[in-house]
């Protein structure tokens, strides 16, 4: 038996693209806080050197030694407007250079954590690093930076909503010569989670422990080849082949995950199993949900398959690994995802029908080019949007949305490597102008009062 599963783990690895697709080291910088931005830098860049200076050298071996790919290593930190809160600095874009070179000489692909928590208002800090964020992503390589705008206990803030869609503009045009990378890198929360080990949303939550290992896994297409061996069956025969697929991708994880942290002498966190795709062929969500029976995903029934897909994903992922967690389930990035750029490219899919899949999916609208020249007011209320499908339904939604400058519907956006390239998608021509204007705080819902 034991013989068998290695065999299928191989299997899985060299035909079905299955990966490790980041180990992410979350630290702490609360201890770096200092009311002296430079001594404050110098603290966060010493600590995650120390902490970090092994963590690609580990992941190579754990890599070669079990022939399992592991694509990506990642560091996330404290959110830094509550570290550099304490500091006289009116600008928090060194904060960012600092994470960019603490990344660069530790080998990492990304640092996340260029963040703040405004779900119910401002303090000094948040506003100053949201001012920063189109500098700080425009100036920096490796830096993510993301926003929690609305929480299921708190409402939506709509201040930072009108605001972000004005700073997602400006990260656009500051980054149009490089197809407006920094909005790739820049996501906008409703209900974000703590120990998220994915990219461009990760950061090391206040609850967490000083340093932990988050793993987080990836195979579409392994759940893609499990479910061509019950074609045509009843979708409880589908559910349980995710589940028994996610099962063993899970045990995977914690496999990987564990073995860091023994390594590394770190704490191990969490495996967050979600079918992130990639532009590979034979990588794709959308290519899961077709294999259901869909003609294209965006057609009628994409909403229903793309929830027994998450939820079985969940289920398998809980029975394999106590310490599942991060946001676990699918992610439907257009750029990401060979079956969804041709969806879009066909007229099967549209932001109206990927807004309807993000009340089941992992996230939210993800990766998704839009005319240059939309109003910073329409992207301000698409977040709201998202923003009140997370508040409703206790979920987290996010948008990380890029106005290609100088492209129209029809356009093609390239970004390069895992980021793919994606169409250029319409927007409603019609305006939200007035309904953004009016600012202020829409209320938690009723069922968020619980205590």
């Amino acid at each position: 038996m034991e013989t068998k599963q290695i065999l299928e783990t191989i299997k899985m690895i060299e035909e079905e693209k299955l990966d490790i697709r980041t180990i992410t080291m979350g630290i702490s910088l609360l201890d770096c806080i200092d009311s002296n931005g430079q001594k404050a830098r110098d603290k966060i860049y010493a600590k995650i050197t120390r902490l970090a200076k092994n963590l690609v050298k580990v992941g190579e071996e754990i890599a070669a030694e079990f022939g399992i790919p592991i694509i990506n290593k990642r560091i996330s930190v404290t959110p830094i407007s509550l570290i550099a809160g304490a500091s006289d600095d009116k600008d928090y874009v060194e904060f960012a250079k600092t994470l960019d070179a603490a990344a660069k000489a530790v080998g990492v692909n990304f640092i996340g954590g260029f963040s703040a928590l405004v779900q119910k208002g401002y303090h000094k800090g948040d506003e100053i690093l949201i001012r920063s964020i189109p500098q700080a992503l425009a100036q920096t390589e490796r830096v993510c930076s993301s926003v929690n705008v609305g929480s299921t206990q708190a409402g939506i803030n709509m201040d930072a909503v009108k605001q972000m869609g004005q700073i997602i503009k400006q990260a656009a045009e500051l980054t149009a010569d490089n197809s407006s990378m920094a909005c790739a890198k820049l996501v906008v929360f409703a209900n974000a989670v703590e120990d998220n080990p994915f990219m461009a949303g990760a950061f090391h939550g206040v609850g967490e422990a000083d340093c932990v290992i988050n793993v987080g896994v990836s195979g579409p297409g392994v759940v893609k080849r499990a479910l061509e061996k019950v074609k045509g069956q009843p979708f409880d025969v589908v559910a349980e082949t995710i589940k028994k697929t996610a099962f063993k991708i899970t045990r995977m994880g914690q496999l990987v995950g564990k073995e860091a942290s023994e390594r590394l002498g770190i704490e191990f966190g969490i495996v967050d199993l979600s079918l992130a795709p990639t532009p590979a062929i034979g990588d794709s969500v959308a290519h899961i949900l077709e294999e259901m029976g869909l003609a294209m995903v965006g057609t009628h029934g994409t909403t229903a398959a793309l929830a027994l897909l998450n939820d079985a994903v969940k289920k398998g992922g809980v029975m394999a690994c106590k310490h599942v967690g991060g946001l676990s389930g699918a992610f439907i990035p257009v750029s990401e995802d060979a079956g969804m750029i041709n969806a879009v490219e066909h007229g099967a899919l549209n932001l109206e029908k990927l807004e309807a899949m993000t009340c089941v999916c992992s996230v939210g609208l993800d990766m998704i080019a839009i005319p240059g020249d939309t109003p910073a007011e329409t992207i301000s209320a698409i977040i709201a949007d998202e923003a009140a499908i997370g508040m409703i339904n206790h979920k987290t939604t996010a948008v990380r949305i890029i106005p290609a400058v100088g492209l129209a519907v029809g356009d093609n956006i390239e970004f390069g490597g895992l980021l793919g390239h994606a169409p250029v998608m319409p927007v409603s021509k019609f305006s939200s102008f007035d309904f953004i204007q009016r600012g202020g705080h829409i209320p938690a819902p009723i069922h968020s009062f619980k205590n």
